[in-house]
């Protein structure tokens, strides 16, 4: 009885021991919040930290890390203009319920280096394995039209960033990563997610969250444009109203 016991308890005990012999993570970001002033031209984010082996006993094959900074997601109407009759038209749309507003991923290697396709979309890892929940109803072919244009537009605006050798691991433990933050990102929740990979799986994961806001004049307005919709937008319209006039008196008395 005694020998099925303890072999019962090693057998209920085997997950948890080999639980706590994966390597965890500890992160951390140079800033927990980014404010955007006036002058704001974008900023440089720092995402660091350690990797914390069980008994303190680093493996000949270091893990490899990958970081991944996500903005809040948000609806987008996606349109596509086209040339019609030497008029261009909006001739064709698509809309996706989740897109995110800012990513970037910085990896210690290529992420086809590090994991499989399946794994990859799983986590997200990469700009082209983004779930950016087409609002269906279209062909497949049209969604994978428009997703692809919607990639292709966020990338050369530097709201989606892949940067492939863009994680510093030293000593393999500690490890560091540079993320540039563009002047016209969205104010929100960022989330930063860090990942272990060791041969093609994800061993551990952390999450932080950083808040880029508004501060100043700019938080101002912006809380204005939010709160009092109608008298904003009527205060706009006076406003363009009123500096047109100034532009034609002003154009008048030159002439």
């Amino acid at each position: 009885m005694r020998a099925r016991s303890a072999s019962l308890l090693v057998t209920l005990a085997a997950p948890l021991l080999i639980a706590a012999a994966k390597p965890t993570l500890v992160p951390d970001s140079s800033a927990r919040q980014v404010q955007i002033r006036y002058s704001f031209s974008g900023a440089q984010l720092l995402l660091f930290g350690a990797i914390a082996y069980p008994g303190g006993r680093t493996p000949d094959q270091v893990p490899d890390i990958a970081v991944v900074l996500r903005g809040p997601v948000q609806p987008i109407l996606l349109r596509e203009k086209q040339k019609i009759a030497g008029i261009w038209m909006n001739a064709d749309s698509s809309r996706f319920r989740s897109a995110p507003s800012y990513y970037a991923v910085a990896s210690s290697k290529p992420i086809h280096d590090l994991v499989d396709e399946r794994t990859a979309s799983i986590y997200e890892l990469g700009v082209h394995n983004l779930q950016l929940s087409p609002g269906g109803g279209s062909l497949p072919e049209k969604e994978r039209h428009f997703e692809a244009g919607l990639l292709d537009l966020r990338s050369r605006a530097g709201l989606y960033v892949e940067s492939p050798h863009g994680v510093e691991i030293t000593d393999g433990i500690l490890y560091r990563a540079a993320i540039t933050i563009p002047s016209q990102v969205p104010v929100g929740t960022y989330t930063a997610e860090t990942f272990l990979i060791d041969r093609g799986r994800v061993i551990a994961a952390a999450t932080r969250d950083i808040q880029i806001d508004k501060s100043g004049i700019e938080r101002d307005v912006w809380l204005a444009s939010r709160k009092h919709r109608l008298l904003y937008g009527l205060a706009c319209v006076a406003l363009s109203l009123g500096l047109g006039w100034a532009a034609a008196v002003a154009f008048r008395r030159r002439v």
